[in-house]
């Protein structure tokens, strides 16, 4: 139950650290915090940024990370989960932010040679990730059912308690962070949803109303899914711990 607590210290912590320096990384060791830097200041949705860091991962399970660039791969799969979730993103807002991002400071690119040469290596890119997807842009979201899944508590507590805690900013919290980690792939969403809210009440020491009466105190969370065993769950929520213990820090 320590390692579950200290996950919120470390959650807490992890948004102290300054921003990364990207040039000076190790490759591909901040991708993951790169996309959702860059999802961010797109002004995207957090499950668009979720599902561009599923992309990537899904790309180099297949890819030699030492044959691409990491950042221009990044950068097309934000593309990409732009078109999947209906959001899409303008290319040179893609390239510029990218940019940006890597060289802190800098403005805008003008119409020149660097920025044609962005813009053709990250729309290459997408065209690459996407032959590697299969043209398939339906990844299914642990975002959808995790909503669905607070929704549906919020109406087993007591209004005050559920105010009380932060049970939904939480499980959201850590769901996103999971996407930091290759983990995720191994996982069916309905599970990872499940996963985050465990962990999320575990972390605020917030019981199931009533689930103590059950003959297992994990039964109630066969309501939303009966094919989840109590072992695995548990297992996707040490899955999820990891990630806070990882170098460098997801930001």
């Amino acid at each position: 139950m320590k390692d579950v607590i200290d996950v919120m210290a470390l959650q807490n912590n992890r948004r102290e650290r300054r921003l990364p320096d990207y040039r000076s990384a190790p490759s591909h060791s901040l991708a993951t915090n790169f996309i959702f830097e860059c999802g961010i200041k797109l002004g995207l949705q957090p499950a668009t940024v979720a599902t561009a860091a599923i992309f990537y991962h899904k790309f180099f399970k297949e890819a030699d990370k030492n044959d691409y660039d990491c950042y221009v791969i990044c950068t097309a799969c934000l593309c990409a989960a732009g078109k999947s979730r209906d959001e899409p993103i303008r290319l040179r807002d893609a390239v510029n932010v990218a940019h940006n991002s890597i060289n802190r400071g800098a403005g805008p690119l003008e119409l020149g040679e660097e920025y044609w040469s962005w813009r053709g290596a990250v729309a290459q890119a997408e065209l690459l990730v996407l032959r590697l997807l299969g043209f398939n842009l339906d990844a299914p979201s642990s975002h959808r059912y995790l909503l669905h899944y607070l929704r549906s508590l919020q109406e087993w507590f007591p209004p005050a308690q559920w105010r009380s805690a932060p049970i939904a900013r939480t499980a959201m919290a850590f769901l996103q962070d999971f996407h930091h980690s290759p983990a995720i792939l191994d996982y069916r969403a309905p599970h990872v949803a499940v996963a985050c809210l465990t962990l999320a009440l575990h972390v605020l020491g917030v019981s199931v109303p009533l689930a103590s009466t059950l003959d297992d105190d994990a039964a109630w969370y066969s309501v939303f899914t009966k094919d989840l065993q109590k072992e695995k769950n548990w297992e996707i929520m040490e899955k999820i711990m990891q990630v806070y213990s990882r170098e460098p820090e997801p930001i």
